[in-house]
């Protein structure tokens, strides 16, 4: 039961009561409700969800830059240099950075294309060179993917993101991201929930009753 305290977080402010609902249940439906009072507890500055949403935000966002860089190559592919070899390649990453976002910084690498004669850039539509803060990221990345790793509604989620004709991106690589995301769902609708799981809710409330010192 420690373990579930240390696990759980409430309203920490002086006078707060809270009153924490363990129910306990396994593969069989066995439960047991045990209720048990503790002081405040400091609120967290993230919660699980939360940390789910930014790391599927990354995961998405790496994703499709990784697609659109790969559409250029395959685009630049005939391309050859002076020694017939491949013109455009990639060439590593750049430095990692953070995107401010709704839900925290996202650390995002955007990979490096080289053009051995030097006269063809590649610049990302998706994650602009010197992107730090868009509140179209901050609103739309975490919750689209959470809509479509629970859902499996890809198709929305990518024009939602990349707009009606998702521009920089072949049919080909959209097609490659969607297979991604489709087999995230696949392993999400597999999960073994055979285990014990344990259910928490808490309830709580709070008197805002001055002090002796402050009544005239």
């Amino acid at each position: 039961m420690e373990g579930m305290r240390d696990a759980a977080y409430a309203d920490g402010r002086p006078g707060s009561s809270i009153v924490w609902h363990i129910l306990e249940g396994d593969a069989v439906g066995t439960k047991t409700v045990n209720e048990f009072t503790n002081p405040g507890i400091p609120v967290p500055a993230s919660d699980a969800l939360t940390d789910v949403l930014r790391e599927g935000a990354r995961r998405m966002l790496k994703e499709a830059v990784e697609a659109e860089v790969q559409e250029f190559l395959d685009r630049h592919a005939p391309l050859k240099d002076g020694n017939n070899r491949q013109r455009v390649v990639r060439n590593g990453y750049l430095p990692e950075r953070t995107i401010q976002t709704g839900l925290g910084d996202v650390a995002v690498t955007a990979p490096r294309v080289r053009d051995r004669e030097g006269a063809i850039r590649f610049s990302s539509q998706i994650l602009p060179p010197y992107l730090r803060r868009t509140k179209s990221l901050a609103e739309l990345l975490p919750w689209l993917y959470l809509r479509g790793i629970s859902t499996g509604d890809f198709s929305t989620v990518l024009t939602s993101l990349l707009g009606q004709d998702a521009p920089g991106l072949s049919a080909t690589t959209i097609q490659r991201l969607k297979e991604s995301w489709k087999e995230d769902h696949r392993q999400w609708a597999i999960r073994d929930l055979s285990k014990t799981y344990v259910y928490l809710w808490a309830e709580g409330i709070h008197f805002n009753v001055p002090s002796e010192s402050a009544i005239p």
